[in-house]
């Protein structure tokens, strides 16, 4: 499978290590940085890795950072995305399987390296189960696609 990886600083040693695992599993992965462990924004990365799931060049993306809330933000700005983030094995193969996540985010600072493969592996493997829960992503689409057509709200957090 073609997928988009990306970090920030504090999930740099992670996105590393599962780059790696990745590559033994056989799937590709575009990395979209960042390359080193020295201070970099989340949306820099997180953001173009997930255009890159929208626009085909991957089939689904895993974003890591410390705490996987910033890269979760970042990707569900991205028309199309559906980012879960995820903590255990029960969490993401909901996501897949329920709500047909195509981006996995991953709190580096929170989990261990095996329980970080169990999840990736989950994440690869879990099929969409469709049915009802089709339905339900079919709405989210209608949702992105009315705040697309109307006024953007310029205001800014307080």
């Amino acid at each position: 499978m073609k997928l988009s990886i990306a970090a920030d600083h504090r999930g740099f040693q992670a996105k590393e290590r599962m780059k790696a695992f990745l590559s033994e599993l056989g799937h590709e992965a575009k990395d979209f940085g960042t390359n080193s462990p020295k201070p970099y924004d989340y949306p820099d990365s997180g953001y173009p890795a997930a255009k890159a799931v929208v626009e085909g060049q991957a089939e689904r993306g895993i974003l890591f950072c410390g705490t996987g809330i910033g890269m979760s933000l970042t990707a569900n700005k991205v028309r199309g995305i559906r980012a879960a983030l995820c903590h255990d094995e029960v969490t993401v193969d909901m996501a897949r399987r329920h709500n047909d996540a195509n981006i996995l985010c991953l709190p580096a600072d929170l989990l261990g390296e095996k329980q970080m493969m169990q999840i990736i592996r989950i994440f690869l493997e879990a099929p969409f189960d469709g049915g009802r829960h089709l339905r339900r992503i079919n709405k989210l689409t209608k949702i992105e696609q009315e705040q697309n057509s109307e006024p953007s709200d310029t205001s800014r957090p307080s």
